[in-house]
């Protein structure tokens, strides 16, 4: 049974008030682990130490974010944390035409050979803007066969990209190289709020589904805004996707 995590990002108003009831909540709610998104004011030897104490897990974390210039410390940061993938994105530009594409593609391999010297993954999120059609073809279709090093955490709901695509089929697509999925649900609407996984318009069974069970490592929740609780939604979201393999 694929463990469920939770991307913090989501509850990033309540950890700036107190970070660590923030983790004490997930556990609460029974979550396996955590993804990163800041440290607020632990260091991350303190993160990891408290999500430990809690019997949390740290799935994977995007703090910090690499860039060219940030590698040394992603490499040091993911040690204190016990983790072996380091996560990178990028902006709406960098996937605007297959120029751009195949810039970004060299700016991602040459950190893949960065971080491989130290025995980490490069793995990258999404948003909607690689899952546009560029020269015929989905955006991040021609990136993956640029970046043939890298591992994927796709945001199943950004793939979708408000309907245009099939989600499920984007994650089958590249489910051999996606270790990570973020799990998170809508009205698949622009300028809309996510809801609680399970009560929008994502077929979440079938997204699942379609990662290949011996790669998939976590799933992942992320709500990056929610007009009702988040931490609410939170909680459902975990019902939800547990409900689906009762």
């Amino acid at each position: 049974m694929t463990p469920i995590s939770v991307q913090l990002y989501s509850l990033r108003e309540a950890a700036a008030r107190d970070f660590r009831q923030v983790l004490r909540d997930v556990a609460e709610i029974g979550y396996d682990g955590v993804e990163a998104a800041g440290f607020h004011d632990m260091t991350p030897r303190e993160f990891r130490d408290y999500t430990e104490s809690l019997g949390l897990q740290i799935s994977s974390s995007h703090s910090p974010w690499s860039t060219p210039k940030n590698l040394a410390e992603v490499v040091d940061t993911l040690g204190i944390l016990g983790l072996s993938r380091a996560a990178a994105g990028f902006r709406p530009d960098d996937f605007k035409d297959m120029d751009a594409i195949k810039r970004t593609a060299e700016v991602v391999n040459g950190m893949a050979d960065e971080l491989a010297k130290d025995g980490i993954t490069l793995f990258l999120h999404n948003h909607w803007w690689e899952y546009e059609i560029v020269d015929g073809k989905l955006a991040y279709d021609w990136f993956a066969g640029m970046c043939p090093k890298v591992e994927f955490e796709i945001d199943t709901y950004w793939a979708a990209n408000f309907g245009a695509n099939d989600p499920a089929r984007e994650v089958a697509k590249l489910k051999s190289r996606a270790p990570l999925l973020h799990i998170k649900d809508g009205p698949l609407e622009k300028g809309k709020a996510m809801v609680a996984v399970g009560s929008g318009k994502m077929d979440i069974p079938a997204v699942i589904n379609a990662a290949d069970p011996n790669v998939l490592e976590w799933l992942i929740v992320e709500l990056d805004a929610c007009d009702t609780d988040m931490l609410e939604a939170i909680r459902r979201s975990e019902i939800y996707i547990r409900s689906l393999r009762a």
